[in-house]
């Protein structure tokens, strides 16, 4: 038993002789005196806290995380645009095919606009088949598509020096280029790529133009490939159409964009598409349609049960702290019965015992909280390192955390003290 301490040392607790705010200051500083005096005990009750708190906030930091992570990556194909990529089909399918289909081409994005009211503008794209691309300070493996000087801006790319493709470039099948950063590093390592000469499989073409790093890590979302921008080379559609090879039964493109008229709804903009581009092709299932929308809406629900999963396993463990928390207590108060008795002879009211007790639980669910937090932030650190998931530090997340801790420590910590607050004066006296 822990052995009772001077009487003009806790009668501070006698809230009616004391300033309330000294009541609790001093109350406080009991606290942290007995968790010192029982560092092994607080030690393994402060465990459920700490990892409780710690799995809320990485869960908290890696879901807010990925979701920015989402909102960048739909940014990019933009929330009020509509894709429409070609399906590949090889052998006898495609011929097949090809009886009924030409494919995705240009006419299919005329037919749109003339067609659709919603279509405000839009970028084509086609990929090429590389087999040597280099320059005369490097080789790169890099990924090349002619595009629409549009596909820039409906892409969200950010130029870092030069220019973009121009109208220019497209009407006179100009051959020029613009690199992706990473691109760029691997045919230019000392940099200067502006102006400098790449080779493409046969035809020389002269840099104009350097994208900048674009944040954002993702090569996929919701299943649905992304564009890989860092490590490709853009060329105007005309030029690769015209001077580039392709198997002739191949598609006129690979992808579409449309921009939509803003207030259009992204989901019955895209049954329309879907209806126009299923005659055009002959019934054909040659295409697919991605509604960027429809994809960040998916994305959230995913995460919500992510985050519901992730809650339901912190709840678990901050459940564990707080029952850890509700035993010391009870055990705190057989250890100090005596005390309690000597306190209420001294004049303690009930509600200043199970005020001086409820302080301590709260003390130590606190604790359990900063350290918790500390805790949550490095594992958050570490999931990123190890899994590739950005996170994102959430002051909401903090705050709720801390939130949570006190609620544990009150509603843990009201039943021992109750329980210390109604022992009998004359009893406890009596206890060793």
């Amino acid at each position: 038993m822990t052995q009772n301490r001077p009487a003009a040392e806790l009668t501070h607790i006698q809230g009616h002789k004391a300033v309330p705010l000294a009541v609790y200051w001093e109350g406080i500083k009991q606290a942290f005196d007995e968790m010192r005096h029982h560092k092994l005990r607080t030690s393994l009750t402060l465990l459920g806290m700490i990892f409780g708190v710690g799995a809320v906030i990485a869960m908290l930091s890696v879901g807010e995380g990925a979701e920015r992570e989402a909102l960048k990556m739909i940014e990019s194909m933009g929330v009020n645009n509509l894709v429409v990529n070609a399906r590949s089909s090889e052998g006898e399918a495609l011929k097949s095919e090809r009886e009924h289909s030409i494919g995705l081409s240009l006419r299919d994005i005329e037919s749109a606009r003339d067609t659709l009211p919603f279509v405000e503008n839009w970028s084509a794209e086609k990929n090429v088949k590389v087999f040597s691309l280099f320059s005369l300070k490097g080789r790169s493996d890099a990924n090349v598509a002619g595009v629409t000087p549009s596909y820039f801006d409906l892409s969200a790319l950010p130029l870092g020096e030069g220019r973009t493709l121009n109208r220019t470039d497209e009407d006179y099948y100009q051959q020029v280029a613009v690199l992706g950063p990473e691109a760029a590093r691997s045919l230019f390592p000392q940099g200067n790529a502006i102006n400098s000469l790449i080779k493409i499989n046969h035809q020389w073409f002269t840099v104009v133009g350097v994208l900048s790093e674009k944040e954002g890590s993702k090569s996929s979302i919701q299943g649905v490939k992304l564009g890989g921008e860092r490590n490709q080379v853009f060329i105007p559609l005309t030029t690769a159409l015209k001077k580039l090879q392709f198997n002739t039964l191949e598609s006129e493109l690979d992808a579409f964009k449309l921009a939509l008229v803003d207030g259009t709804e992204p989901s019955l903009a895209a049954k329309s598409l879907q209806h126009l581009l299923d005659r055009r092709h002959g019934g054909e299932k040659d295409f697919e349609i991605v509604v960027p929308a429809d994809l960040l809406a998916q994305h959230q629900k995913t995460q919500q049960i992510f985050n519901i999963v992730m809650a339901c396993v912190a709840g678990i463990s901050l459940l564990v702290g707080g029952i850890g928390i509700m035993n010391i207590m009870l055990a705190t108060i057989l250890e100090r019965t005596g005390e309690i008795g000597l306190l209420r002879a001294l004049g303690a009211k009930r509600k200043d015992i199970a005020r001086q007790f409820l302080i301590e639980s709260i003390a130590i669910s606190a604790t359990g909280g900063i350290i918790g937090i500390a805790v949550g932030l490095l594992l958050a650190l570490v999931i990123s390192s190890a899994a590739g998931w950005p996170v994102a530090w959430s002051p909401f997340a903090i705050l709720l955390a801390l939130g949570v801790c006190m609620t544990i420590g009150v509603g843990f910590g009201l039943y021992p003290a109750n329980k210390a607050a109604k022992l009998d004066p004359i009893v406890a006296l009596q206890r060793d």
